[in-house]
């Protein structure tokens, strides 16, 4: 009987838990893993004090770090804008992934710099697809690390010049399968907490967008803004500056005042502003040219117009940094890095909503030696005399600094 009980009083979590599954597998084909367990909490073995002793290497929330320790392995892949084909190509070419897209990179660390959203149509999908590899990854004692690019920032902030029709099409289809499971949910009496209308607040019609995206149009605003159930879920745990090792990691750049704003301070008001706990973030970090996602002061075309010496202040101010790593500028040539290999520019304009690109991925090994991975054979032979023999034959490649011919991406 009191099994009976302990049933009954747990069916309604039991049912909304089954609809939240019902809808990510209907919006992304997706059955999520289970979540990692948290890191322990240490205690002495005899004699315990009256407070825990906490393992400091240990984050109860990884995710929301700015500083790690380099791993063995560091992959570092680039700007992806809503094309889940060319970022399993990228996993593939790294050894991430295997034939049934499942985690296969053991411990490896992997961090993408942003920009999954806009110019294609599988915004969502990479979301979720990233979600799962965490919980997975995870699981093999590695980590991936997202974070936010300047169209994550744009989209929050309810900007959407650069969305495709795909991309309207996909957040209608998820608005459809997210007000289901809302229904569903509400068809129980025992539950608590009920999910809030995500379109509360939003108009019905946009002036000067035609009519038939109107709904579309809608359904972005309530998924991506700030609380809302895509930007809370996924987008809050993507960080905007990542310290790893002796490697920077940013969208666009870090300039001195940005350093001298906090670097951990730049994380948690991002992240809050993404969860609706703060109205606003400063223009030093999402708005404007000389901003952490916008800049362009170590990526454009020509490295006589790349800004070395503000790019060595900055790494002399960071500890133990060594280059910076950033996308958001095309290098349609490849993977390349400029003020003696300082910067390090890994955008590729892979997305066919870009230039189409081939995929490239940049490696990072424990003794922080840079390889490009590619399978862009004219970008092999142009390079050939830095292949390193030995390892991964026609993928390796050292890091040549040249300077590529660029497609700017303004957006």
């Amino acid at each position: 009987m009191a099994g009976s009980d302990f049933i009954c009083k747990n069916l309604p979590n039991v049912l909304s838990s089954f609809v939240d599954t019902f809808v990510d597998f209907s919006v992304s084909g997706l059955f999520l893993p289970p979540l990692p367990p948290s890191p322990a909490i240490e205690t002495p073995a005899t004699n315990p004090p009256a407070t825990l002793s906490i393992n400091t290497s240990l984050s109860s929330d990884p995710e929301f770090r700015t500083r790690y320790p380099c791993p063995d392995r560091l992959i570092a892949i680039g700007d992806l804008h809503g094309d889940l084909q060319k970022f399993n190509q990228a996993l593939r070419l790294a050894g991430l992934i295997n034939a049934s897209d499942q985690w296969s990179g053991g411990s490896a660390t992997v961090v993408q710099v942003g920009d999954v959203l806009d110019r294609g149509g599988d915004e969502i999908k990479i979301l979720y697809f990233l979600e799962k590899l965490k919980r997975q990854a995870a699981n093999s004692g590695g980590s991936i690390i997202t974070m936010n690019g300047n169209h994550e920032i744009m989209n929050v902030d309810g900007d959407f010049r650069y969305v495709t029709q795909d991309g309207i099409n996909e957040f209608s289809n998820w608005a459809f399968w997210y007000s289901v499971g809302n229904a569903m949910k509400n068809l129980c009496d025992g539950l608590v907490n009920l999910t809030k209308d995500p379109f509360e607040g939003i108009p019905s019609e946009f002036r000067g967008v035609r009519k038939e995206f109107h709904d579309g149009i809608k359904a972005r605003i309530a998924a991506l803004r700030p609380n809302g159930p895509i930007s809370s879920r996924f987008l809050s745990k993507n960080q905007t500056v990542v310290v790893m090792g002796e490697n920077v990691f940013v969208h666009g750049g870090l300039l001195p005042s940005h350093v001298s704003y906090g670097l951990e301070r730049i994380n948690d008001e991002v992240r809050d502003w993404i969860n609706g706990s703060r109205e606003k973030i400063s223009t030093k970090i999402g708005r404007g040219r000389d901003s952490v996602v916008w800049s362009r002061k170590y990526s454009s075309e020509s490295a006589m117009d790349c800004d070395c010496s503000a790019l060595e202040l900055v790494l002399a101010s960071i500890p133990g940094a060594r280059r910076m790593i950033m996308g958001h500028t095309i290098q349609e040539s490849g993977i390349n890095g400029v003020c003696g290999n300082k910067a390090i520019r890994i955008d590729v304009g892979m997305s066919r909503g870009c230039i189409n690109g081939l995929p490239e991925v940049l490696e990072i090994d424990k003794n922080s030696d840079l390889r490009v991975l590619t399978s862009n054979t004219l970008y092999r032979e142009k390079n050939e005399a830095f292949l390193r023999t030995g390892r991964k034959d026609g993928l390796g490649l050292l890091l040549p600094e040249h300077i590529p011919k660029q497609v700017d991406v303004q957006a």
